[in-house]
């Protein structure tokens, strides 16, 4: 019969360790990197964290780039109604969206370069149009980013890129041990309280026989 319970008290628990990886990540703000190496791939992060998660949105993003050698920002690239559109010439058949997909509510408005190039150094402009839906309004919100990319024979990384990295995944670590940890205290309790309600129960009915 312990057996059974115990079985049965740890069923919740699998359940949640099953469910856990479905769930969707919260969304977060990182910067994008600043160092391409020539001739592979570079994602250039762009990350516009929507507030109200409950409230409708629709948004559009528009990439400016302007190179080492150029005066003013010319149009890259523009990702509106799910469809992208390669603006610039020196980008065509080279650059892919490589934000959010199947949705008008962009949060990552994230592009990807293929075959980078020294040409590609420069400051890279992205523009997020958000349009919040009320009810009985609509709210639109813009706001700029700028990216300074360097285009590099081979990669270096600072001190500071490898301590962030060792952290996150010291993190990440710490993170688990403590979830299974309390799963751990958790199944102690529940098993322990249904241990005691058998007691009881055993109790109870060995003195209904006594009577």
């Amino acid at each position: 019969m312990s057996v059974v319970m115990e079985l049965l008290l740890l069923l919740p628990l699998v359940l949640l360790a099953l469910e856990a990886p479905l769930c969707h990540g919260a969304c977060v703000e990182v910067d994008s990197d600043t160092e391409a190496v020539i001739s592979d791939g570079f994602k250039l992060g762009c990350i516009y964290c929507k507030m109200r998660g409950e409230v409708d949105a629709t948004a559009t993003v528009k990439w400016s780039f302007k190179g080492s050698g150029d005066s003013d920002f010319s149009d890259l690239y523009i990702y509106e109604d799910a469809r992208g559109e390669i603006i610039d010439p020196r980008f065509y058949e080279r650059l892919a969206w490589n934000g959010s997909k199947h949705t008008t509510d962009l949060q990552d408005g994230s592009i990807y370069i293929l075959n980078v190039t020294y040409n590609d150094t420069g400051t890279y402009k992205c523009k997020f149009s958000r349009t919040l839906k009320y009810s009985n309004y609509a709210y639109e919100k813009t706001i700029e980013k700028n990216i300074t990319i360097n285009v590099v024979a081979r990669l270096t990384r600072g001190m500071a890129s490898i301590l962030s990295e060792v952290m996150m995944y010291v993190s990440i670590i710490g993170l688990q041990f403590w979830l299974l940890v309390e799963m751990i205290y958790c199944y102690r309790k529940i098993s322990a309280a249904g241990e005691e309600a058998l007691r009881e129960s055993a109790l109870g009915k060995r003195s209904r026989r006594l009577l």
